[in-house]
């Protein structure tokens, strides 16, 4: 569970029926953050924050949500939860919440017209807590997706996926939404997959972005920006070895790496954990999806 990483919260809100939902994920103070984006279509907020460039050098939520660019509503939601507790970056008229957000194409799931806002955003951040966090077909997970390669009709449940993975004090864990173009691959079959038809994927015509993979790796290793930003470049490369085909033109794939700032670590071995934490949260929404 990523709230295995100390100080993490996590909560959901999930409409069931239109097959929706969001996903907050709310850090301590002090906490670092970067990420990456390798998907050609890409939903997000406040994601250029965490460029190791930018000045900006906390973060005091994630939200994962489905409704695609509608869902990035969802975000004021968390911006005013925060605000209440007085989280955010100091500034002369008080703090500003950074609340970095990522969407997912969920629409042609279920009801299309409903998405999540503020209010959604809001109830997510105040059902947060630490300890066991719900995974599958709950918030933003909801209404995902996997296995559109071979044309929607062929399309497969995803879901929320978590994993962690620990090496004495240092521990490194994943929260991935999975809502892929691709499949979920184990690996074991190495010509797999196969072409695929003529017409529905890799036919030179221009993708639709209707998909997307998103999540967070939270470590309690000590990171500066710069150290977060690799950590999610390994993220992406655990994304790289559980889904086939994945950073597509239709994907938006994006992740974002948070540090807790507790136990010394060299920066490549928290990145090759990360790598290993992602792969198994992908690999944790279901079985390889091949036929």
């Amino acid at each position: 569970m990523i709230t295995d990483v100390p100080g993490i919260r996590v909560g959901h809100w999930t409409h069931p029926e239109a097959q929706t939902g969001c996903t907050v994920i709310l850090f301590p103070d002090g906490t670092t953050a970067s990420g990456e984006v390798r998907g050609g279509a890409p939903a997000t907020r406040e994601f250029d924050l965490l460029a190791p460039e930018r000045m900006v050098d906390r973060l005091d939520a994630v939200l994962l949500t489905g409704g695609s660019a509608f869902g990035l509503a969802a975000a004021d939601g968390v911006m005013r939860w925060c605000a209440a507790q007085g989280s955010g970056f100091a500034t002369g008229a008080g703090p500003v919440p950074i609340v970095v957000t990522m969407a997912l194409f969920d629409l042609l799931v279920g009801e299309a017209t409903v998405r999540p806002g503020p209010v959604e955003g809001y109830a997510a951040c105040a059902e947060a807590q630490g300890g066991a966090v719900q995974l599958g077909r709950i918030g933003a997970g909801t209404g995902a997706t996997i296995g559109k390669w071979r044309g929607r009709d062929q399309a497969r449940p995803g879901g929320l996926g978590g994993a962690t993975v620990r090496d004495g004090d240092l521990v490194v864990s994943a929260l991935i939404a999975v809502n892929a173009v691709g499949d979920i691959d184990d690996g074991s079959e190495p010509d797999w997959p196969p072409p695929p038809p003529e017409g529905v994927f890799g036919a030179g015509e221009t993708p639709v972005p209707e998909n997307t993979t998103i999540g967070v790796i939270a470590t309690n290793a000590k990171l500066d920006k710069l150290g977060c930003y690799l950590v999610a470049q390994g993220g992406h490369d655990g994304l790289a070895r559980a889904l086939t085909p994945s950073h597509s033109r239709g994907d938006g794939d994006a992740i974002v790496a948070a540090s807790v700032g507790v136990v010394e670590a060299v920066i490549d071995h928290v990145r090759f954990l990360a790598v290993r934490a992602v792969e198994r949260a992908i690999r944790s929404v279901g079985p390889a999806g091949h036929p």
